[in-house]
């Protein structure tokens, strides 16, 4: 098997993730597709935005999930999970065995109120010390889960990313049920003002689409090519060699996070990956894919202003909006998608995805091609918006 050179100790290695993503934001699909890939920087954010006017109505998020562990065949009938706000007591299922060391999750209060949800990733380095992160990232995602869903149920229901992955990880390190391992985490919190604040740990991230149109893209946070920040719990033994022998051992903080704030539309699709689909499809890819699912069903259509969102959009993201498919909604088929198109392209030898052009930019004597066997695990949020009741 081919192997990247790794930093010292624990500080990065072959599993340590990370990519390059090279593509302007808001530019319409078909200018997407004639553009050329860059090798500078992946996922830059844009700030362009028509004019409109402010809305008066309530957003709500139509969330689905989809996961595909490494080495595990894709089952596009099982491997998926929807989310419904309505139900406000439901498990907390983060993917577990199923998505491998990539994990997930999404918490309400119950309603169409305020809504957490996010992925991590868990950094597959640490194997090299008999240390499975899927134990760190999972639990986790399970904290920020149990604390977004106590939290919005609270009288004092205000929540932002930041917080939440900082006392999930400080309930992981006090109660010191995890013996070690690190996680890389995208988290975001929405509400019903429309208002998408979202904190980017490491190499994981989202995307946001706006009609045909990549509107926000975010940034990775590396130490070096393919050593990601991440959040870390690292064992006493570990920390004893790495004193003894020299080197450092990763130990990034939430506070480390990038934070971003958005005003989502009506119609907007918002994309939370693991690096397992950013490694292997170009954000023109993921834009080709969910077009391509919102145009057959009639979401986003042509009309005399340009792309529309469709007046059904609202039944489509309801359970049972898509009947007659195990997807049962847009947002869950949208996120089977991603992982359908990012797994086979991961295992192609003959087409060279972000992550190999990364290898050939840092190491261009290496003979990587095609792309990257990973965990991958997506979330995909559509953005809905509804008449305020009056009564």
């Amino acid at each position: 098997m081919h192997t990247l050179r790794t930093l010292s100790l624990l500080s990065a290695s072959s599993a340590l993730q990370c990519f390059s993503c090279r593509n302007a934001p808001a530019i319409a699909l078909r200018e997407l597709q004639q553009q050329c890939y860059t090798d500078n920087s992946r996922r830059h954010s844009s700030s362009f935005s028509p004019a409109f006017q402010p809305s008066s109505g309530v957003f709500t998020y139509r969330i689905g999930a989809s996961f595909s562990g490494k080495g595990r065949q894709f089952n596009g009938q099982k491997d998926l999970y929807t989310f419904v706000a309505e139900k406000a007591e439901q498990e907390f299922f983060t993917g577990w065995r199923k998505s491998g060391q990539d994990a997930f999750f999404i918490s309400s209060g119950g309603g169409y109120g305020d809504v957490a949800f996010g992925v991590a990733d868990g950094v597959g380095g640490w194997s090299d010390s008999g240390i499975d992160s899927a134990f760190f990232s999972h639990g986790l995602c399970q904290k920020m889960a149990s604390i977004a869903h106590r939290k919005f149920g609270s009288e004092d229901r205000k929540l932002s990313p930041k917080e939440l992955l900082q006392e999930a990880y400080d309930v992981i390190v006090e109660e010191q049920a995890i013996e070690g391992g690190g996680s890389t985490a995208c988290v975001a919190v929405g509400d019903g003002d429309g208002n998408l604040q979202v904190a980017n740990l490491g190499d994981s991230g989202y995307i946001q689409l706006r009609l045909n149109a990549v509107h926000h893209f975010s940034n990775p946070q590396t130490h070096a090519f393919n050593t990601p920040y991440q959040l870390s719990v690292v064992p006493p033994k570990i920390l004893r060699l790495t004193k003894l022998f020299g080197g450092d051992s990763l130990h990034d903080m939430p506070g480390d996070s990038n934070v971003a704030t958005h005003k989502v539309r009506h119609g907007d699709v918002v994309v939370f990956a693991t690096d397992g689909v950013w490694d292997n499809l170009s954000t023109a890819e993921i834009l080709k894919v969910v077009s391509r699912v919102m145009g057959s069903f009639q979401a986003w259509r042509s009309g005399g202003k340009g792309t529309e969102v469709s007046e059904i959009l609202d039944q489509l993201t309801q359970e049972g909006g898509i009947p007659e498919r195990y997807e049962n909604t847009l947002q869950t088929l949208l996120a089977v998608n991603i992982v359908r198109e990012a797994k086979a392209a991961s295992v192609d030898e003959r087409r060279d995805g972000p992550f190999a052009r990364e290898v050939k930019k840092h190491y261009p004597q290496d003979e990587w091609h095609g792309g990257k066997v990973d965990d991958i695990c997506v979330v995909v949020a559509i953005v809905v918006e509804t008449v305020k009741d009056q009564h």
